[in-house]
C-alpha cells in the first residue's frame, strides 16, 4: 500500500511539472526562436542587450561571471570582449523571422544552434583578431563549466528538498531523470 502511495505521489509530481512546462510552452511568444541556454547566449549571442546590458533578467552576476571567465580564457580585456560580443551579436543576428522553433525536429534546432554558435564564434574571433578555434574552445569550455555548475545547483536543490521532508529520494530521483531527459527545469526552489 505505501508503495502504491509514492508511486502516485511520484506520479503527480512528475505529472504537475509536465502540466507546468505544457502551460509554460503553450503561453510562450513564438514569434521568435528562443535559443537554447548556452554560454554563447549568456555571454554570447542572446537576446537583444544594448552596449550597456549586462545579462539577462536580471542575471547579471551570471554575465559578468561568463564575462570575466571568457576574458581571460581568450586573454583580452573585459571592456573590449563585451563591445566585440555586441558587435558579433549583430553581425550574426538572423535577417528574417525563421520557421517556429516548435515546428523543427530536435535534430533540426541542434543543428541550427550549431550553426548560430559557430556563426558566432568566427565573428568574434573577427572582431577580437583572434584564431576562431581559440574562441571556439574558449566557448565550449565555458558552456561545459556552466552546464556542470548548473547540474550540481539542480542536485543540491534536489537535496534539500529531501533533507527539508519535501520530497522522498525517489521523487527526488524521478525528477533528476525528468530534469536528465530536458522534461523540466530545477528552479532553485523559491517558493515555499
Amino acid at each position: 500500500m505505501k508503495n502504491k502511495a509514492i508511486i502516485g505521489i511520484s506520479a503527480a509530481v512528475l505529472t504537475a511539472g509536465l502540466g507546468i512546462g505544457a502551460v509554460q510552452f503553450a503561453s510562450a511568444d513564438t514569434t521568435t526562436p528562443t535559443p537554447t541556454p548556452s554560454v554563447t547566449s549568456s555571454a554570447g549571442q542572446g537576446g537583444d542587450h544594448d552596449a550597456d546590458s549586462t545579462g539577462r533578467g536580471g542575471r547579471s552576476g551570471a554575465f559578468e561571471k561568463d564575462l570575466t571567465s571568457l576574458a581571460t580564457k581568450l586573454g583580452v580585456d573585459e571592456t573590449k570582449l563585451k563591445d566585440a560580443i555586441q558587435t558579433a551579436r549583430k553581425a550574426t543576428r538572423p535577417a528574417e523571422a525563421q520557421t517556429k522553433s516548435s515546428d523543427k525536429t530536435q535534430a533540426e534546432r541542434e543543428a541550427a544552434r550549431t550553426e548560430r554558435e559557430a556563426a558566432f564564434a568566427k565573428a568574434l574571433a573577427s572582431e577580437l583578431g583572434i584564431d576562431e578555434a581559440k574562441v571556439s574552445s574558449a566557448l565550449q569550455e565555458l558552456r561545459t563549466e556552466r552546464q556542470a555548475e548548473r547540474a550540481a545547483d539542480d542536485k543540491a536543490v534536489l537535496d534539500r528538498a529531501v533533507t527539508d521532508g519535501k520530497l522522498t529520494q525517489t521523487e527526488a530521483d524521478a525528477v533528476q531523470k525528468a530534469v536528465d531527459a530536458g522534461i523540466v527545469r530545477v528552479h532553485g526552489g523559491h517558493r515555499r
